[in-house]
């Protein structure tokens, strides 16, 4: 098999970016066709689906409640205290990569803050500002000169890297987080003389404001993890630094997001780390960094780790809060675009499938079962995600429409009425969604109306419309892009 793989590389590789397409776009369209042909099959796949939906929103739910839990606990723990039990705290020694591109400067300043409101010692904590050459000269320089008169002095370095795209690097987060990781082990390690050993590095988007207990939770449990180099760590990543100035189109969505990375954390055999995310220099080192030909950075290191170290990666997850913001612009149609364009970045995830199946098959020493999972994880996600819309949404209403023939049928009438009541009970896990989000998103801004925050609950109502937006919409243009090979250009998400 690895012979045939490697002689048909490219015919193979070709062959799996044309599957993704191939599978949504024939299981959305099933429906239409099948209720002709096999209106049985149809009408059965269709209650499977939404019970299986049912399923999957009861598990959300008991998740994100047990993830809230935890992270009420760890928000009222001192880590700093029970850290210092460890004789060598403070040789651990944390890099911040920070990727920016055209982010205003008020933005910057409030990441960095957030860094510089750490309850652990600062000098332990390096700060990267990876900047892009592409942006102007003077407005680098500006931002960089702003930045160093506020925080001079209060970190163990800021240090300021330009990143120049090479031949055979793409646009995007993981060819200048690469760049920057690099020329930092240089500074650090071969210069400076720092141990790779206790050295962790963080992927941070240049919009992150990280909860003060973030670094001490994080030293704590690499110090406690025996197995530390072969670990990620990530926290609950929550679209609310700017929420209560979205659209309320876009602000639902938002909230999905959030309460999915929420559950996702008490998930650890789903958990991928993603958005921002911690892990040793040595291993980052060993597998040798971001990929710099690739869009998809967060899963794509940790796939790249996964197989290189035969499947003994894991991700372990940090039970606090980390504040993003969501895409915003300066009009509702910006913002709209910016929200559409940053789901579609985030579906293009799909163009890591082929290289992930590949290895799947062709690396040898990794848990048959473990990798398996994770594969079958991976696909569903990715495969499913312009898919899970039009059958929830639209199911056999339309369907029934085009053969009425059908719906006067036993079958034809039931089914669409169980997959009603279905969807129906699995709505009743909205409200601890609600009671979730309502916990950590911040306090109603002076100003904003209250009672434009009392609905705020019945925006939920714009779930079809948004998800058809948000969600299947730019899956299905991802999807489509890969197999016809109209390959994504990464954007940067536009910040105000």
């Amino acid at each position: 098999m690895r012979e045939f793989f490697i002689r048909n590389d490219r015919t193979i590789h070709r062959l799996l970016e044309i599957l993704p397409g191939f599978f949504s776009w024939n299981l959305i369209l099933f429906p239409y066709w099948g209720i002709f042909v096999i209106p049985n099959a149809v009408a059965y796949f269709i209650l499977i689906f939404n019970l299986y939906w049912f399923y999957q929103s009861f598990q959300i739910a008991i998740s994100a409640i047990v993830s809230h839990l935890k992270i009420q606990a760890s928000i009222n723990y001192d880590w700093l205290s029970d850290l210092k039990s460890f004789p060598d705290w403070q040789k651990v020694h944390h890099v911040v990569i920070v990727p920016t591109y055209k982010e205003p400067l008020h933005i910057l300043e409030r990441t960095l803050s957030s860094l510089a409101n750490q309850d652990l010692p600062k000098k332990q904590i390096t700060v990267v500002l990876a900047m892009e050459e592409k942006e102007l000269e003077e407005e680098r320089i500006s931002k960089v000169q702003a930045l160093n008169k506020q925080f001079a002095g209060i970190f163990g370095n800021l240090f300021i890297t330009v990143h120049r795209l090479a031949p055979g690097e793409v646009v995007g987060k993981a060819s200048n987080e690469r760049y920057a990781a690099v020329w930092t082990k240089k500074k650090l390690v071969d210069e400076i003389g720092m141990d790779i050993n206790y050295l962790t590095v963080t992927s941070c988007d240049a919009d992150h404001k990280y909860h003060p207990k973030h670094f001490s939770y994080l030293t704590f449990k690499f110090l406690d993890n025996p197995n530390r180099y072969r670990y990620f760590w990530q926290p609950a990543v929550m679209f609310y630094n700017n929420i209560w100035e979205l659209p309320a189109i876009t602000r639902v969505p938002n909230t999905f997001s959030t309460i999915w990375n929420l559950a996702m954390l008490s998930r650890k055999d789903r958990l991928i780390n993603a958005q921002n995310y911690s892990l040793s220099f040595k291993l980052l080192d060993e597998v040798g960094y971001w990929d710099p030909d690739k869009i998809p950075e967060d899963w794509g290191i940790f796939f790249k780790a996964y197989y290189q170290k035969r499947g003994e990666i894991e991700v372990e997850p940090i039970y606090l809060p980390l504040h993003a913001d969501a895409p915003q612009s300066t009009s509702l149609w910006k913002t709209l675009k910016n929200q559409y364009e940053q789901y579609k970045r985030w579906s293009w995830g799909v163009s890591d499938d082929p290289w992930i199946i590949k290895n799947y098959l062709l690396t040898p020493g990794v848990p048959f079962w473990d990798k398996t999972m994770r594969l079958i994880f991976v696909l569903w996600s990715h495969f499913m995600w312009p898919v899970n819309w039009f059958i929830i949404t639209i199911g056999l209403t339309l369907p029934v429409l085009l053969n009425p023939a059908f719906g006067r049928t036993v079958l034809g009438y039931t089914v669409p009425r169980l997959s009603s009541y279905v969807l129906t009970m699995a709505l009743l896990f909205l409200l601890v969604i609600i009671f979730i989000d309502n916990l950590y998103k911040p306090k109603r801004p002076v100003g904003y109306p209250l009672w434009r925050a009392i609905l705020t609950p019945f925006e939920f109502l714009l779930m079809p419309i948004a998800g058809f937006f948000f969600s299947a919409l730019p899956g299905l243009d991802s999807h489509t892009r890969l197999m016809l090979g109209k390959y994504l250009e990464y954007k940067v998400t536009e910040k105000v």
